[in-house]
Order: C-alpha cells, then sequence, then structure tokens
C-alpha cells in the first residue's frame, strides 16, 4: 500500500495509474489527512503530489509534518518536493526562469531513486518555484539548466524529492523511477493483482452487507454490470437487480439489459418504466449540475420504493469509480470539483440505503480487467461508457422526450458506422450531442431552421486524458449523411476536435 497525499495536481489520478501499473496497490488522500490517519492504512511509503499553488503563499496547502520525520519514505513531486524542502528547513523562492514543458535532468548521484537510469534523462517540468537552499543534510541527486535541484534526498531519512513529473508519458524513464522508488525504496513487491482485489472485496462485501438484501441500480454499461456480477458472486441471492428505464437511454438498451442480465449472468431483474416521471422532473432545467442532481435524487427515489415492496433492504449497490470520486470531491484536495458524477452527487441527505461501492477504488480499465477475472462476456466489457444521467447530459440545455429521441437516434448511426468501420474498440467514446442552436439549410430547395449534432469520438486509456480521434473522412461523411437524412429535426453535424484537457469527454 502506497498512500499518495493530493496537494492539486491535475496528475495525482495519473500518479496513482502509474503505480497500479507497477502492481502496487495505492490510495489517494487529501493533503490534510494526518500522518496517523494515513499510518492506519499500513502504507509502506507516501508520494506527495504536485500542485497549483507556491509554498511561500499564505494560504498554500501544508501536510503534517510527521510525514517528514523519517518514520516512512516520501517521494515529493513538483510541489510535493517543494513543501518536503520547505517544511525540512530549507528555502523555496520564485524561480529565476520558470520551467514549463520539456528538459533535460543530468543525474549527479546514481543513488536508489536513479539506479539503472542514464546520467542524462528528458523529463516534463512545470513550475515557477524552485528550492534555492537545501535544508540540512539533504543532498543534491539532479539539475537541469534552469533548476539547480531537480532531484534531492534525505538519504538517512529516504525522503525523495523531484522537480519534474515522473507519471507522464513525456517523462519517458518516469515509469522506472517511480518503480525504484517503490521496489527499492519502500520495499515493495507486485502484489496488487484483480484475483487478490476479487478475494478482498468479496470478503469485505459479505461482511458489510451480512445477511441483508442488496439492491442493484443497473444501467446497462460495463461499471454497474461489473459491480452486479462481483456482488453476486459473494451474497448470491441476496442481491436483487433493478433496471430503470428513464426516458434517458441508448436505443434498444432497456431490450439489451434484459437479454444480458437474464440470460448470460443469470440474474434476477426488475425493470421499471419511470420516463415520464424523469422527464416531467426536468422540464425547463438547463443547468448541467442541476440536471445530474435531480437525476441522482429521482434514481434513489425510485429504488427506495422499488426496496420496499422487495422487501426490507439495507443496501444499494452502485459503479461508482476512483475517478468518480475525486472529480467530484474537492476535499480530497485543493483543485476544483469539474463536474458532479451521478453516483456520487445526487444522494439526499435522508437517504435510507446504505451504498455498496465495490469499485469505488478502481479506474476504468482496471474495472475491465476485474470483469475479465470473474468471467464476463467480452462484449459486455469493451462497451463504450455511458454517463450515469444518460442523454441529459448529451442535450445541452433543457430535456423534452422530443430532444431525447433525436439524440438517441443520431446516436444510435454514430455507433452502428463505427462499429461498420471496425473502429468501435480502438475508441474509449464516441457519441452524439444535441446542440442548443439551429442553423439554416436546405433541404429539397427548401430553407430549413433546425438542429445541430456534433459528433464527439476520443481515445484514451483511463479517461483522465483524452485525444479526439482522427476518423476517417469517409466515416464521418457516412454518419453526417446518415444522420441528416434518417434523424428529423436535424440539418447539421459537426465534428469535436478538442482533447481533454482543456475540454472534458462529456460536454456536461
Amino acid at each position: 500500500m502506497i498512500i499518495i497525499l493530493d496537494f492539486g495536481s491535475q496528475y495525482t489520478q495519473l500518479i496513482a495509474r502509474r503505480v497500479r501499473e507497477l502492481k502496487v496497490y495505492c490510495e489517494i488522500l487529501p493533503h490534510k489527512a494526518t500522518f496517523a490517519e494515513a499510518l492506519k492504512r499500513q502504507p509502506s511509503g507516501f508520494i506527495l503530489s504536485g500542485g497549483p499553488a507556491s509554498v511561500t503563499g499564505s494560504k498554500s496547502p501544508q501536510c503534517d509534518l510527521e510525514f517528514f520525520s523519517g518514520a516512512l519514505p516520501v517521494l515529493g513531486i513538483c510541489y510535493g518536493m517543494q513543501i518536503m524542502a520547505h517544511s525540512s528547513g530549507g528555502k523555496v523562492s520564485p524561480a529565476k526562469a520558470r520551467e514549463f514543458g520539456h528538459a533535460d535532468v543530468h543525474v549527479e548521484q546514481q543513488d536508489s531513486l536513479f539506479q539503472g537510469l542514464p546520467a542524462e534523462m528528458p523529463v516534463w517540468m512545470s513550475h515557477g518555484d524552485e528550492v534555492e537552499v537545501l535544508p540540512k543534510d539533504f543532498v543534491h541527486l539532479a539539475s537541469s539548466r534552469n533548476a539547480r535541484f531537480a532531484a534531492i534526498a534525505h538519504l538517512q531519512k529516504k525522503l525523495y524529492g523531484v522537480q519534474f513529473h515522473p507519471e507522464v508519458a513525456h517523462t519517458p524513464k518516469g515509469k522506472e523511477i517511480l518503480a525504484n522508488f517503490l521496489y527499492r525504496v519502500c520495499n515493495e513487491k507486485e502484489s496488487w493483482k484483480m484475483s487478490s482485489f476479487v478475494q478482498s472485496q468479496i470478503k469485505e462485501i459479505q461482511e458489510k452487507a451480512g445477511g441483508s438484501k442488496v439492491i442493484c441500480a443497473l444501467s446497462g454499461g460495463v461499471d454497474s454490470a461489473v459491480a452486479a456480477t462481483l456482488v453476486g458472486q459473494a451474497i448470491g441471492e441476496q442481491l436483487h437487480c433493478v433496471f430503470i428505464d428513464n426516458g434517458l437511454l441508448r436505443a434498444g438498451e432497456k431490450e439489451r439489459v434484459e437479454q444480458l442480465f437474464r440470460q448470460k449472468l443469470k440474474k434476477g431483474l426488475r425493470v421499471i418504466d419511470a420516463k415520464k416521471r424523469f422527464l416531467t422532473k426536468l422540464k425547463g432545467v438547463a443547468d448541467p449540475e442541476k440536471k445530474r442532481k435531480i437525476i441522482g435524487t429521482e434514481f434513489i427515489r425510485v429504488f427506495e420504493e422499488e426496496s420496499k415492496k422487495i422487501g426490507k433492504i439495507q443496501f444499494l449497490v452502485q459503479g461508482t469509480l476512483y475517478p468518480d470520486v475525486i472529480e467530484s470531491v474537492s476535499v480530497k484536495g485543493p483543485s476544483a470539483v469539474i463536474k458532479t458524477h451521478h453516483n456520487v452527487g445526487g444522494l439526499p441527505a435522508r437517504i435510507k440505503l446504505s451504498l455498496l461501492e465495490p469499485l469505488r477504488f478502481l479506474f476504468k480499465d482496471e474495472v475491465r480487467l476485474l470483469g475479465q477475472e470473474l468471467g464476463m462476456d467480452a462484449d459486455i466489457l469493451k462497451r463504450h461508457p455511458f454517463p450515469g444521467p444518460g442523454l441529459a447530459v448529451r442535450i445541452l440545455g433543457p430535456v423534452t422526450e422530443e430532444k431525447a429521441e433525436i439524440v438517441r437516434q443520431a446516436d444510435s448511426i454514430v455507433e452502428q458506422e463505427i462499429r461498420s468501420a471496425g473502429i468501435y474498440n480502438s475508441l474509449w467514446q464516441a457519441f452524439a450531442v444535441l446542440l442548443p442552436v439551429q442553423t439554416v439549410g436546405v433541404m429539397g430547395d427548401a430553407r430549413t431552421y433546425e438542429q445541430v449534432i456534433a459528433v464527439r469520438a476520443v481515445t484514451s486509456q483511463d479517461a483522465m486524458t483524452a485525444d479526439w480521434a482522427d476518423i476517417p473522412k469517409p466515416v464521418l461523411s457516412r454518419m453526417s449523411n446518415r444522420i441528416i437524412n434518417e434523424v428529423r429535426g436535424v440539418n447539421r453535424v459537426v465534428y469535436d476536435i478538442s482533447s481533454k484537457p482543456p475540454a472534458t469527454i462529456e460536454w456536461e
């Protein structure tokens, strides 16, 4: 176990991904977590993330000084290194020459952190401050053209700091640096495997649920399918799966879910038609955060009502993932809330069901690996992600039944065309978005003034970052032609070529 303290870096989750890729389990805690709190998790070491603040600022995020006592190894990254130096008696000042982007570092001491690595290495820098004076008993490990102290260490206490970002792909040897810290400094082993996760989660689910009945929120997506399968293996007939048709689903989703869970997963399934109920609640609501909260709240209410019909139910299963939790809850660190996720943002205070979230510490690709470990079919696991609020966040502006049908039909055409082109599995997501604008067009020699569909397709490994997909022009041409001809009310199709960051994958 490695604990990562979050100081607000956009790369904090990426650090966690890299650590887990090295088969070491880790969790992210807010920088305010005390050393005693972190120690309860029995970690073998700590990693301090970067962050946008300056350690010299009056309101800069700090951490418990016990982390620098030498009780356990620490690796500080960028701001993490600066807070380590500042808290240990060194001096941090605004850099005379700031570094943002590529840089080359020269390794002065190839101790444990740089063992087996070249003396000169390209890295990725992103800092405006620098360590000007080293704390007592710290040594200089590496330098760059504009940073005298690109890496430092207190060798006896096993405190290490790097000014650059080893977690990003732009630091080619970054994974090896992290591996050296994990294996050589922290004496970690490659023990983070899905088989061990399954065993620990099944035990935890059984202990938490006891003999209680459990209701599972099914959406038809990968996350809820894997969560249902895992919980089902743990408690068997105690699990009751419920699928809500909220009128905001993909085309044919209801029929697909019924076939999948009744025939393939052999789980009891209740299908609830709540289309009118959800669309009524959403009437006139344009703000995306309000839409998410309304949908999340209504889901819980429906499940509470359904639980009464089934009998005394104590737990609700949700397919919440780690990025959902971190992006939604700013107390994880001093970073801004980008958007509230349906699974974690819409729970009313009077909720009468306790949550079971067996995937809440997993990233998306890890969920798919978990599904493989559970023996699930590949066609389930390779399904593109679908947002919890469904088409509501792919309709910019107020939601109506007519708009939902427009984006549903367009989305179906997008999926059909990328499957036909054989590129479905190479994309992370591809979908249609209905824009809140109308444009002039010409159809059959007549003027039209109709809706615009945006097509969004991205490639990604874990949804933390994403690039727009370079879909072949003939495929885009067929999509556009079919959408304009087959979906009534649309006369224009545009293609989104924004990456994440700065854009998000979904438009809302």
